[in-house]
């Protein structure tokens, strides 16, 4: 079972949400919050598996709480689902540690199965929003190199492999990928996978 809190400040998007959420036999919404604060506390007491958080609410928005559950190491991946998709709002949200950034008008199908996706690790992007964040992050000129293997592990970690799926795939232990990550993650000066993977489409580092 997936455990979802959800966190947006109408009380009727909240309760349409639910509904659509609930009415999957694997999904569960374990409450709701009506802030950014509200939803960190509730994340941090309940330890669900995904936060799905609006961006802009009174009392405090989405992605300073997605910067403090990051650093908190709260074992819940927040993903973004708003009416916002400006290039600014997509950019702050997945640097700040977005496991994946949803717009509203996801049919309930394409939304649960975003949902499972993210709690299986993987990065979840409106399709509108990939195109527009893959154009914006292109544009940095400096570039960190990567050997291939770090590339090859971050390839795999931008298909959504776990760890131990990536080292199956490369034939190397799970601790040996671990390493690699470790060096990805001081190279490109994040903290994440996600972070890092945004980070190498930034630099182009992940075209063939």
């Amino acid at each position: 079972m997936i455990r979802i809190v959800l966190a947006d400040d109408h009380p009727v998007v909240r309760e349409g949400l639910r509904a659509m959420l609930s009415a999957e036999s694997d999904l569960e919404v374990v409450a709701d919050a009506s802030s950014g604060p509200q939803a960190e506390a509730l994340a941090a007491q309940l330890r669900p598996d995904i936060v799905l958080m609006d961006l802009r609410m009174p009392g405090g928005g989405g992605v300073d709480s997605i910067v403090r559950m990051t650093r908190a190491g709260l074992p819940c991946r927040v993903v973004v689902l708003t009416t916002y998709e400006t290039d600014r709002d997509i950019l702050r949200a997945v640097e700040a540690g977005a496991a994946g950034y949803l717009l509203k008008d996801l049919p309930r199908a394409e939304l649960a199965e975003a949902v499972r996706a993210a709690a299986r690790g993987e990065t979840v992007l409106a399709p509108s929003v990939a195109a527009r964040l893959v154009d914006q992050l292109r544009t940095n000129p400096e570039r960190p190199r990567l050997s291939k293997r770090e590339t090859a592990v971050l390839r795999l970690v931008a298909e959504g492999c776990t760890n131990a799926e990536i080292g199956r795939r490369l034939f190397i232990g799970e601790s040996t990928v671990k390493t690699y990550l470790l060096r990805i993650f001081t190279k490109l000066e994040v903290d994440d996978r996600t972070a890092a993977v945004t980070s190498a489409l930034r630099y182009g580092l992940l075209e063939e």
